[in-house]
């Protein structure tokens, strides 16, 4: 049986975000390895690191829904200070993770990085949606966001995008931390004396293949994959499994996405329009084209064949005669 979020501010929803939070605080004892072939930069942590960088998320991302229902912001509010709350969590996870790191908020406004666009581009679906469904219920969202009804929302839905949200603030945190570093050997210094890195990666070679896939990883995902996503009504979400970190895509509406597209952003999304357009039409072309070649090369050696058995058997009888 399906089990609905709460549709309003109620008793109900104060008891479902309770066991949100305990339900999730459960799950990151599971095995928290990348099963993906998508790298992450948390991929640099090992097991422990990551549960304990997961619960500091989890604690400030408390907070601020505690502080979000004290000061009984509107809808209107949270959708303005949505990009701000998650930049909030992600600079107080980290202060938290790595106290004595030098790092400051206003970095996230200086740092024009592809990663941080992909996160500011999206940031909605990761953290407006479900502060709107923790602290409002599920009647505040906006009618034929996700495919279903709001009334009828499911309880794993609300759960899959507060998963979503403690793997990519986690992640940012993380490379929060390594843009922070001058060189390689930084990197490797830091992640040794704070003994965060998992045991793959101590050389200053396998350091910098994992930041260069990242980063060519980061680009295909910001001016290719973005623009197919939003093309496709879809958004990829990680969520936590018993066998690691893994990946999903969900539906959903992402008319308002276009007007954020980049004109290189744009150009793919024409392709992916084009390709639509001229690709069936060219699979037609080449289908008709290969039944003709077929059927005239099924007939030439059909042809062949037969001419060469009479041939045969001509020269036979003559011999014979």
């Amino acid at each position: 049986m399906i089990e609905y979020w709460p549709h309003y501010q109620s008793l109900e929803l104060n008891k479902q975000v309770v066991s949100l939070f305990y339900n999730t605080r459960q799950k990151i004892y599971y095995n928290l390895s990348n099963s993906t072939n998508c790298m992450l930069y948390i991929d640099l942590l090992d097991n422990n690191n990551k549960q304990r960088l997961f619960s500091n998320v989890l604690i400030e991302l408390e907070i601020i829904i505690l502080d979000v229902i004290a000061l009984d912001l509107t809808i209107e509010s949270l959708k303005l200070l949505s990009s701000k709350i998650l930049f909030d969590l992600i600079y107080k996870s980290l202060k938290k993770f790595i106290p004595n790191l030098k790092y400051h908020h206003d970095d996230f406004f200086t740092d024009f990085s592809v990663y941080l666009k992909n996160i500011m581009n999206e940031y909605h679906i990761i953290i407006e949606y479900l502060l709107i469904y923790l602290t409002h219920g599920s009647s505040k969202m906006q009618s034929r966001v996700f495919v279903f009804d709001y009334e009828k929302t499911p309880i794993s839905h609300v759960y899959i995008l507060f998963e979503n949200l403690l793997v990519q603030v986690s992640d940012a945190i993380i490379y929060c931390i390594v843009s922070k570093m001058n060189s390689l050997f930084n990197i490797i210094d830091f992640i040794k004396n704070n003994k965060l890195s998992n045991i793959s990666y101590f050389s200053i070679r396998s350091i910098a293949l994992f930041l260069n896939t990242l980063l060519i990883q980061n680009v295909i995902q910001l001016y290719i994959n973005q623009p197919k996503y939003i093309y496709n009504s879809r958004y990829k979400v990680w969520l936590l499994s018993s066998s690691g970190l893994v990946a999903k895509y969900i539906y959903v509406s992402r008319l308002d996405d276009i007007y954020l597209l980049s004109k290189w952003q744009l150009v793919i999304f024409c392709l992916v329009e084009i390709q639509d357009l001229i690709v069936p039409q060219v699979e037609k072309f080449v289908f008709v084209i290969s039944k003709i070649l077929l059927y005239v090369l099924v007939s030439f050696f059909g042809n062949s064949v037969i001419f060469c058995i009479r041939f045969i058997l001509s020269s036979v009888y003559n011999d014979y005669r």
